[in-house]
């Protein structure tokens, strides 16, 4: 399935987060949201990738943006992430992939010579209208926090 389309609102969900609690996108209107899907909690890359959005909160509540973390673990292995990694923001967890599919992060990965279907590691970013802004679908998972920074400073 393809990503939405830039312009276009970004698909609703509702998904449990580290906690258990539902949580929608809708709770974040009036906010910039980095929705970033990653494929494993406690993994080498996901780990840093989280551990650089934790350490850029305050830049990023001064552009006035909430990350949400989407990946298909379970809740209780989203709440081991945030206790051993210390992380400061909510982690969502998809499961079924259904949310990972209506963002076209759902698809086919190569790892060591085998194919699988697995979550393709892309960011969306979007506006306090609730309409996606930007994609990034190349995420260098150590420089992540700034090209989204960058971006938002940039595009206010």
């Amino acid at each position: 399935m393809p990503h939405p389309k830039l312009g276009n609102l970004a698909p609703a969900f509702t998904l449990l987060d580290q906690t258990g609690n539902k949580v929608s996108l809708k709770d974040f209107r009036n906010h910039n949201v980095i929705l970033y899907f990653y494929p494993r909690a406690m993994t080498p890359g996901c780990t840093v990738q989280a551990c650089s959005l934790r350490d850029a909160q305050q830049e990023l509540a001064d552009v006035d943006a909430v990350a949400l973390g989407v990946s298909p673990d379970p809740v209780a292995k989203l709440q081991k992430f945030i206790e051993k990694q210390n992380l400061n923001f909510t982690l969502l967890s998809d499961e079924d992939h259904a949310i990972a599919d209506k963002y076209g992060c759902w698809g086919m990965k190569k790892f060591m010579g085998r194919e699988f279907m697995g979550l393709l590691r892309t960011t969306f970013i979007i506006g306090k209208d609730g309409k996606l802004k930007h994609i990034i679908d190349k995420v260098n998972t150590k420089t992540h926090h700034d090209t989204v920074l960058t971006w938002l400073r940039e595009n206010p």
